[in-house]
């Protein structure tokens, strides 16, 4: 049975991806959930980083969605069908998430991309926050590792995600890669391999999080097409509703 540490509604915030909004998150720590347990809750609108689940509280304002994408319906567009033939040149490892050097240079490495493009504050993360929000141990966790063999160099990790398996889907948590692959659409790329291979597992969504509307930066997931948004925030009684976005009639 599920262990709940911590559940509260922190106080109002200023939101990161809508500055004129306040933000809230409702928060729960929790130990011992299962993957069909998880599942329960990614429908309904959660998401999680180590033993830490979370979703929107907002009171004013309603801009995040989550979206999921029905992977059997998804039809690349011809833009995203030139970004995934990228992926022929990659070894991709699946496996419980690590910990490493590697993958802290490499997250670091990354991270300082984004503080120069977008002026975000200096990463503190270090092997133990690392540990506890990439690689909690967890039976939903997974690690999509990208290498590029053909590298100067030698084999080179350029892109990891960090994802979760249920029994009702595949949900991508996070992803960092390597800056020097900016070029090949990396974040764009991962969803495409993900998409493919939440197919192959016989799973019917791929979750991508929150689609905030008015928020540049987090568009690129509207253009996934055709794909469901959650209405409101059902509790676990309740019911999830699933809008579809961007179906065409045949």
């Amino acid at each position: 049975m599920p262990r709940l540490l911590k559940h509260f509604i922190e106080p109002p915030r200023p939101c990161v991806y809508l500055p004129e909004q306040s933000a809230q998150l409702e928060n729960k720590v929790m130990l011992d959930v299962s993957s069909a347990q998880f599942g329960e809750m990614l429908v309904r609108g959660w998401r999680r980083f180590g033993p830490f689940y979370f979703r929107p509280a907002c009171k004013a304002c309603g801009a995040c969605l989550s979206l999921r994408i029905p992977v059997e319906k998804f039809r690349p567009s011809s833009t995203q069908r030139r970004v995934q033939r990228r992926l022929d040149r990659l070894r991709i490892e699946i496996q419980p998430p690590a910990v490493s050097p590697e993958r802290l240079a490499l997250y670091h490495r990354w991270h300082g991309f984004r503080e120069d493009a977008r002026g975000w504050a200096e990463s503190q993360l270090d092997e133990e926050s690392y540990r506890i929000e990439f690689a909690f141990p967890h039976p939903s966790a997974r690690e999509i590792a990208y290498y590029d063999d053909q590298a100067p160099g030698g084999p080179r990790l350029v892109g990891v995600g960090l994802c979760d398996e249920t029994p009702r889907g595949w949900s991508a948590i996070y992803f960092y890669y390597d800056p020097e692959y900016a070029s090949w659409s990396p974040g764009v790329m991962n969803v495409l391999f993900q998409i493919q291979h939440t197919r192959a597992l016989g799973l019917p969504h791929l979750y991508l999080g929150y689609l905030v509307v008015g928020c540049a930066s987090m568009q690129y997931k509207a253009s996934f097409r055709p794909h469901e948004v959650l209405r409101g925030r059902p509790e676990a009684a309740e019911l999830p509703s699933w809008e579809p976005v961007g179906v065409t009639s045949p």
